[in-house]
């Protein structure tokens, strides 16, 4: 995992009160297209979603739509995407997205952008995955979820031994440099032996 080839956005099917929302999914797009990444989304055409897709393929990137069956029509799924992948249901849709992506963002968006989130935060904090999560803190979209996760330690909900381990970027441009840093210091730590399992052998 040294390198990030696919991204995954959970982000809102609206476009919320501030334009930043929509100029900064937008600017990820081009990003994405412009370093070779392929987005891995939620397959609609509205809010942010339409936004950061449409961005991706209007500077000659590749998208990967992945909606469940019930939503094509109220999410208006997105034709002009090179891969729409229609499954039965959401369950199937966050299967098919954790196993296309090699790293998660999070723009602005609702309870499903947030359900969405935190299971790979929870998956993380229990060891199944190493990806690397990000919060895209568009205008300090996301401080209330930080002020949250901080209440969780100090009520040590969050442990020591149980860390949240997720990324945040202020600006645009930084998402996909940490992203990228994330990922190789999780390649090279897998490198190497835990210290007990290289005393046994």
């Amino acid at each position: 995992m040294s390198t990030i080839k696919t991204v995954c956005v959970y982000c809102g099917s609206g476009p919320g009160t501030n334009p930043r929302f929509i100029e900064g999914a937008k600017a990820f797009g081009r990003a994405l297209a412009e370093n070779s990444v392929r987005l891995v989304y939620g397959g609609g055409s509205l809010g942010l979603m339409g936004a950061v897709a449409t961005s991706v393929l209007d500077h000659g990137g590749t998208v990967t739509g992945i909606i469940p069956d019930f939503l094509r029509m109220r999410e208006n799924a997105l034709t002009r995407v090179q891969e729409m992948i229609v499954t039965p249901d959401m369950h199937e849709r966050k299967r098919l997205m954790f196993e296309r992506s090699d790293a998660f963002v999070a723009l602005p968006g609702g309870v499903g952008t947030l359900e969405e989130l935190v299971e790979q935060l929870t998956w993380k904090q229990l060891g199944r995955h190493a990806k690397p999560v990000l919060l895209a803190n568009i205008d300090d979209f996301w401080e209330p979820l930080f002020s949250l996760l901080s209440h969780m330690r100090q009520t040590q909900f969050i442990r020591d031994g149980l860390k949240v381990d997720i990324l945040k970027a202020d600006r645009v441009e930084e998402i996909l440099p940490k992203l990228k840093a994330a990922a190789a210091q999780v390649a090279e730590a897998e490198k190497n032996l835990a210290p007990e399992v290289a005393r046994r052998l």
